[in-house]
């Protein structure tokens, strides 16, 4: 893939996106969401790729969120083909990506930047890590989701005190609302969340997607109903090979062979 504001590599079946434009804190701008239209597609298509890992390059910010001078500098240029079809990021308005997604926030996430964050499965901050929807402080308002995610992860007043005056939580307030699941120090970030991947991949890729697919599309629903829905995913797992490996592994007293078929 020809990225230029992106990095993309792929490591033992995880796949580790940073967000390349330290300059900028890693502030994006419509170029930025199309390569990771890409990205994810290509995520999202690998068979041999069953966790991701997101992170911003450097020390001080995951994304400060929307390129704002970007925006000045090109007022009136921006169409329709510059936008990602998935949102911001490629990710925010994205509903078909069912495996798993860890954010390594690296510093601020703002704006947009803590959109993208909302929108992953799991999120590990370095302790320096800040959190903040500051949009209506620039005349904006944080339409990528943050204004629905925020108030479903956390108390609505909690969530409504951010969003109305703008201000930033430490990692330290969002691990203890709940938003973050862990806080370490810079140094551990990356193996921090190479160690929930390791994790999450002993487990059988394809009883995660189908656990993410089901837990997500039921979260709108009362119990009853997001019991009784139909998921793809889940009748896919019960007829597959992971679902004779897993209890077959068991009985014999050895480590399963996951193939996510």
């Amino acid at each position: 893939m020809d990225l230029k504001f992106i990095k993309y590599e792929k490591r033992n079946h995880i796949a580790y996106i940073t967000l390349n434009r330290p300059e900028r804190m890693n502030a994006l701008h419509p170029p930025c969401h199309i390569e990771m239209d890409g990205v994810w597609d290509d995520f999202m298509a690998d068979k041999a790729m069953w966790v991701a890992i997101i992170t911003g390059a450097g020390e001080k910010a995951f994304s400060a969120g929307n390129d704002l001078r970007w925006t000045a500098e090109n007022r009136g240029i921006v169409t329709d083909a510059l936008r990602g079809k998935g949102g911001f990021a490629g990710i925010t308005a994205r509903y078909d990506i069912t495996k798993p997604i860890i954010a390594a926030v690296n510093g601020f996430a703002l704006g947009g930047g803590f959109e993208i964050a909302l929108a992953c499965d799991i999120i590990i901050a370095a302790e320096h890590a800040r959190f903040g929807l500051p949009e209506p402080r620039v005349g904006l308002m944080a339409g990528a989701g943050g204004v629905h995610r925020l108030p479903r992860h956390i108390p609505l007043k909690i969530a409504m005190g951010m969003m109305l005056t703008g201000k930033h939580v430490t990692a330290e307030e969002a691990h203890r609302w709940g938003v973050v699941n862990e806080v370490v120090a810079m140094k551990d970030l990356i193996p921090t969340a190479e160690r929930w991947a390791s994790e999450i991949m002993e487990c059988s890729p394809l009883s995660v997607r189908a656990s993410k697919e089901a837990a997500m599309n039921g979260l709108g629903m009362t119990t009853e109903a997001a019991i009784a829905k139909h998921y793809d995913l889940s009748t896919k797992l019960f007829r597959s090979k992971d679902a004779v490996e897993g209890p077959l592994a068991f009985s014999e007293k050895r480590k399963p062979n996951w193939t996510g078929e």
